[in-house]
């Protein structure tokens, strides 16, 4: 079966849905299946590193389409990547011969929609992976205004690639929610959460100590955001809750990844000795990083339950570490520990600096040497061995059954 998958961001790209469509492009092959992947020659957080424009990657064959390099700092620029990039990526679908499936993901946005009509035009299956819902993402963080011509265009996109998905998979029931209240009938759309990257994150000793060692945080109690810095995860309470806790010299913040907002944390860490920010950390490396964090922050923006996923969580429950949440409750992270009542984990709302102040105090006054014997049970629920096959599930045909037994499996574990 020959299947294409698009999205901007594949190997050796380190975001996260360039990990995981790279995890899953990689089972599709070893079955059997010829995978094809039409991605960016533009790294996502480093857009002046060119990628190959064509290359195969363990029998993946890998399509690039260039596209601009405005960057960031202003919407429009992002807009304009993205336009150029789709543009780009839709003349060279007109040039691939048929596949039996076509598999989109969400970055950028409207490549679901380019998704849909190819898979239409070739009358093959739809799969679409929504690691994001926009345009309702962007309405909730005011990038778009609700009534505006551009979300109500788009809003029309996103239905149309609703409707012609034989298949959708979403990442938390609170998504399925909101894929539902869209009219898409519930029997079409499977709840198959992202999968740790248990085969490459595992608890290091030796690479904590090496990390710790090299930035400096011997002695320290490290309380790590590792992840997109991002206005859908807003970081405003956790950086006031670090500058109330500035003088208490055995506490240090990491801050470690990429994003919009990025730039703007990386300018207030300068010079503060107890905060350490530090660029994506590559996969080979990411276990060392992930380690040396005596606890992980989690965010969640208030008004983004069920249009992002905190898939960092699950490479959190990997190296075993206690978690800080900041977030609206209930969310998909707050029902996993309600069924984890033994876990440990913090909790504050945006705005309770104060309060994430002293669970934190708390936390580090507890010490760092704690049993990471509990990762194991998380890493039943949500390994790759156990989520990768239900996702190659709902892109190859003939699975009558597939939604009613991944949707009961994800219930009872999740």
């Amino acid at each position: 079966m020959k299947i294409l998958l698009l999205n901007q961001v594949f190997y050796p790209d380190v975001v996260a849905t360039a990990q995981y469509l790279t995890d899953l492009a990689a089972a599709l092959k070893e079955r059997g299946h010829e995978v094809t992947v039409v991605s960016s020659r533009r790294a996502y957080e480093d857009p002046g590193t060119l990628f190959p424009p064509c290359e195969s990657w363990r029998g993946v064959k890998i399509i690039r389409v260039f596209s601009t390099r405005f960057g960031k700092k202003a919407k429009w620029r992002r807009a304009a990547d993205f336009a150029s990039f789709l543009f780009l990526c839709c003349g060279r679908l007109l040039f691939i011969p048929r596949h039996d499936v076509v598999v989109a993901l969400t970055t950028p946005p409207l490549i679901s929609f380019i998704g849909a009509w190819r898979a239409k035009l070739w009358r093959a299956k739809f799969c679409y992976w929504v690691m994001d819902f926009n345009p309702d993402e962007a309405i909730a963080a005011g990038w778009l205004r609700a009534d505006s011509f551009a979300a109500k265009f788009l809003e029309r996109l996103s239905r149309f690639s609703l409707r012609q998905a034989d298949k959708i998979v979403a990442l938390d029931r609170f998504m399925r929610d909101r894929i539902v209240a869209k009219g898409i009938p519930d029997k079409k759309i499977a709840v198959i959460p992202p999968w740790s990257q248990d085969g490459d994150v595992q608890f290091d000793a030796d690479g904590r100590e090496e990390f710790r060692t090299k930035h400096g945080l011997q002695d320290k109690f490290v309380v790590m955001y590792s992840g997109n810095h991002s206005p859908v995860h807003p970081l405003d309470t956790l950086i006031q809750a670090a500058d109330i806790l500035h003088g208490e010299k055995h506490i240090v913040f990491a801050f470690i990844g990429g994003g919009s907002e990025f730039a703007k944390v990386r300018q207030w860490a300068a010079g503060k000795l107890q905060v350490l920010s530090l660029p994506y950390q590559p996969l080979n490396k990411l276990s060392a990083s992930l380690s040396a964090g005596d606890s992980h922050v989690v965010v969640v923006g208030p008004a983004m339950i069920g249009l992002v996923h905190p898939c960092k969580i699950y490479n959190i429950f990997a190296v075993g570490a206690p978690v800080v949440y900041v977030g609206p409750k209930p969310s998909h992270v707050t029902e996993i520990f309600d069924r984890m009542p033994d876990y440990p984990w913090v909790f504050a709302r945006h705005g309770e600096a104060a309060a994430l102040a002293e669970h934190i105090r708390r936390m580090a006054g507890e010490g760092k040497d704690r049993s990471r014997a509990w990762s194991q049970e998380m890493l039943a629920a949500f390994s790759k061995a156990i989520l990768l096959p239900k996702m190659i599930a709902s892109v190859e045909p003939g699975e009558k059954r597939f939604v009613a037994s991944v949707n009961g499996a994800i219930s009872n574990k999740a």
